[in-house]
């Protein structure tokens, strides 16, 4: 999971970011992207246990969080929120809220290392198909965003509790469908997605 990093390092650069966002296919609230920058010569057991958010449970990812923070030279959040989705399409949001973490890292990074995309900003960029699976940096992002929005969808469940958002963290589950018809929408879905879920939804209720 190092091998683009060190091809980058071995070329003299020093600040290299993986970048990855998640919440990409959610229902409601905030796209959240992160950017990790790894010490030149991390190696795998400086992280250990440290994979695609998608591979790892809620626990081991929340235990992973702040070794990543000790460990990484710099770590930015962007987030974009449901409003923003809805006007400007979900993945020009998610490649601004990816943009937004490169520019909260702090550092100017070298180059980014980027998960299946690529982010507007002045920097060279390697965009790597399921890059989560392997690239250390990207893995890293990946669980950085992935604990900031599930703590995100805990505050929010707050807000709106009949949704259930904390459980299913905004995903089109069959709980927030079924909610989604009894209750509507809220202020934080994105109405842009919305259309064809009740139009599905009420098609199956006519064939009954």
């Amino acid at each position: 999971m190092l091998t683009y990093e060190k091809d980058l390092w071995s070329a003299g650069l020093r600040l290299v970011a993986g970048v990855d966002e998640v919440g990409r296919g959610c229902l409601f609230g905030d796209v959240v992207a992160a950017a990790v920058v790894l010490p030149v010569g991390c190696a795998m057991d400086q992280l250990p246990g440290v994979d695609d958010s998608k591979k790892l449970t809620e626990k081991q990812r929340e235990a992973l969080l702040p070794l990543i923070a000790e460990r990484a030279v710099a770590v930015g959040v962007g987030r974009v929120d449901a409003e923003t989705v809805d006007a400007i399409n979900i993945r020009q949001a998610s490649r601004l809220a990816m943009k937004k973490a490169v520019k909260a890292l702090g550092v100017t990074p070298d180059h980014l290392l980027v998960d299946a995309e690529s982010v507007d900003v002045d920097t060279p960029q390697t965009a790597i198909i399921h890059g989560d699976a392997l690239s250390l940096s990207i893995a890293a992002a990946s669980i950085v965003a992935k604990v900031t929005r599930d703590r995100l969808c805990r505050e929010w469940d707050a807000l709106y509790p009949e949704y259930g958002i904390a459980g299913h963290k905004g995903y089109a589950t069959k709980l927030h469908r079924e909610r989604l018809l009894a209750f509507g929408a809220s202020p934080m879905h994105r109405q842009s997605f919305l259309g064809k879920l009740f139009a599905a939804q009420l098609e199956q209720l006519e064939l009954f």
